[in-house]
């Protein structure tokens, strides 16, 4: 399959970098199956270049002698190659005990010897492996963010409309089961939501109560684009807790790519994280997937479709504008919303989502703008942008 657009950007990008005097390691960081092993491949077998691809990726942890020894076939390979050096690339790096100290050892060790070994870092969880870069690596790498498929990817790499790409989502590697609706479900459900729950969190965090964390999951996929306080949300889940842990929980969603919780937008940030959070599931197939209705019932579901889309527009906003600055929040003030906040570089975009289970007519626009005097005011569906159009662009082109 060959890589979409911005996919393609990416590698570009990476090679552009990697081609550069041996400076920075290279760290490709985005949630499971969006593509990163498949591009680092393919960007391995067109280079040309030795190299040696190691994966820490098993049921049980790597340690940081298994890194020695893989780095030792990199060195090997790159002091074989004359002047044009090697790649070594790490996949789940943050999944071998220490792996942080042992990196930084031993990419110091090569930079004092002039070893030419041009190293590349994935990881699935960028909370876990932002920790280890900020702890050890500071002022030694680059971060390339690999998000969710947009609808703009899965419409040029699979052809799939606006309708397909709402209900089945940013996945690639299943669009093949979107055929067969059962298969696709239980292959999302069982290889990529538990597979993350239990290797990306469960395994690499403390988490004390991993029900709670299952709970609170579908709890967000059933609710998303709604905002939910914590104590509402106590009030669904059957596992005790706390609005404490609960938080907790939803931000370790959050950086593994499959649920997040936008913060109200207003002039103070303590108000912001005091706020009720907004819960949007970062990519509409952990939503269908798990859900009892299928693609023909839920197209015909105004209220079910009307969630997808809201889902859809978030999803695309938070995925394309993480790392770039630019913040997403909503905000509510009585029973006036809108829908998403960006905020970043100076400017503030105000955007509300029309879908079939809503009117045009946005009166919490109107007050947003009295209070806050956004730069943009974008209304998206019905009489405003198309949604299609708006999935099609990138996020930073709605933020500029």
């Amino acid at each position: 399959m060959e890589l979409p657009k911005f996919k393609r950007a990416l590698l570009k990008l990476l090679k552009a970098r990697l081609q550069e005097q041996r400076r920075f390691i290279q760290v490709l960081i985005g949630p499971r199956q969006v593509g990163k092993t498949t591009m680092i491949r393919q960007f391995l077998a067109d280079s040309g270049l030795p190299h040696h691809y190691a994966s820490a990726d098993e049921p049980s942890l790597r340690d940081r002698a298994w890194i020695e020894t893989q780095w030792e076939i990199g060195r090997s390979r790159a002091k074989n190659s004359g002047r044009h050096g090697a790649v070594f690339v790490l996949d789940e790096a943050h999944k071998a005990a220490h792996w942080s100290e042992a990196v930084k050892r031993l990419w110091d060790e090569d930079a004092a010897a002039g070893v030419d070994l041009k190293v590349v870092l994935l990881g699935s969880s960028p909370l876990l492996i932002q920790k280890g870069l900020t702890e050890s690596l500071a002022g030694r790498f680059e971060l390339i963010r690999v998000p969710h498929w947009s609808y703009a990817e899965m419409n040029e790499a699979f052809g799939w409309s606006l309708d397909r790409y709402l209900y089945f989502g940013g996945y690639p590697g299943c669009a093949w089961l979107a055929g067969d609706e059962e298969r696709w479900r239980r292959y999302v459900q069982d290889s990529l939501v538990e597979t993350t729950l239990s290797r990306d969190i469960l395994l690499q965090t403390r988490v004390d109560k991993p029900a709670l964390l299952r709970q609170l999951f579908r709890l967000g996929c059933d609710y998303s684009g709604q905002v939910l306080s914590y104590q509402k949300m106590l009030g669904q889940l059957h596992d005790a807790g706390n609005t404490v842990t609960l938080a907790h929980y939803l931000d370790l969603l959050s950086s593994v790519g499959m649920l997040t919780g936008l913060q109200k937008f207003s002039g103070s940030r303590l108000r912001q994280r005091g706020s009720s959070p907004k819960l949007v599931a970062l990519n509409t197939a952990l939503m269908t997937s798990g859900a009892e209705s299928a693609y023909p019932a839920a197209r015909g579901d105004r209220d079910s479709w009307g969630r997808l889309v809201e889902s859809a527009v978030g999803a695309h906003l938070v995925n394309g504008l993480s790392g770039t600055g630019v913040e997403v929040f909503y905000w509510r003030e009585a029973n006036r919303e809108v829908d998403f906040v960006l905020k970043g570089r100076g400017r503030v975009t105000a955007v509300e989502v029309s879908s079939s289970r809503r009117k045009d007519y946005t009166p919490g626009m109107a007050a947003f703008a009295e209070e806050f005097h956004p730069q943009r005011q974008l209304l998206v569906g019905g009489q405003g942008i198309p949604l299609e159009e708006f999935l099609s662009a990138s996020a930073e082109d709605w933020a500029r």
